[in-house]
């Protein structure tokens, strides 16, 4: 899940519109147009995955609330099964929707990373949402995630990542303000989005992201995906 910015609207308290239903109903609209190269990134995530897992695959994903990153999966591989886990019932209603006919091959439970399946897994993800944890979470939850792979399974991560520390962090951000304003959003809105980004999200710099995979017992982490302020990566456990 990615922060709620629907129709040109802004919800400036970005973890709670997860529970807001006003919010949730419209959150598919938000990723493919507010962050750059979406659907592109899914389709990459789901080659990458499918690299090495098999065509029975078992997928663990995280933040799966939506249902957008498991629907993609589910379309380019028709054998796969899935756990998706998420902190809202609403975005996990609203990924039971997005999926469809593809509903029966998805397990949806509520809860964190603790709440996950002890598989083992084929590959996981975590897309777009990372950046809402500390440092020392992100680490934890990166080791909980290896700790239920198998031997050598992907990992695919994104989100916010901003290179540079403090001293590019503006003009990134600034960046991605203009990104919103050209995708329909409101000059003061995109600023509004901006300013909550800043103040409410933990962005950390390429590199300290890639050490936090290392530390958790991934190897062979490669960039994959840029856009703007949004990175991301695949590891193996």
């Amino acid at each position: 899940m990615t922060h709620s910015i629907q129709q040109g609207s802004i919800v400036t308290n970005i973890q709670t519109a997860f529970f807001d239903p006003q919010a949730v109903a419209k959150y598919t609209e938000g990723p493919p147009r507010f962050v750059p190269g979406y659907n592109a990134m899914l389709s990459m995530a789901a080659i990458l995955l499918g690299e090495r897992a098999p065509s029975t695959a078992r997928i663990l994903a995280l933040g799966a609330g939506g249902g957008l990153e498991l629907k993609a999966f589910a379309e380019a591989h028709p054998d796969w099964t899935f756990d998706g886990v998420d902190p809202s019932a609403p975005m996990l209603a609203l990924a039971r929707q997005t999926l469809g006919p593809f509903a029966a091959r998805a397990h949806l439970h509520q809860g964190y990373i603790d709440d996950a399946p002890e598989g083992p897994f084929d590959g996981a993800t975590c897309l777009l949402t990372l950046h809402f944890v500390s440092t020392e979470e992100r680490l934890r939850i990166a080791s909980e995630v290896r700790r239920r792979l198998r031997p050598n399974a992907p990992f695919v991560v994104a989100h916010f990542s901003i290179p540079g520390g403090t001293d590019e962090r503006p003009l990134w951000l600034s960046r991605y303000s203009a990104f919103l304003t050209s995708a329909g959003v409101a000059p003061d809105k995109a600023a509004a989005a901006r300013t909550a980004i800043d103040n409410q999200l933990s962005i950390l710099a390429p590199t300290e992201d890639e050490a936090i995979l290392h530390e958790a017992g991934f190897s062979g982490a490669t960039l994959f995906y840029t856009g703007f302020t949004f990175r991301g990566w695949v590891a193996y456990a």
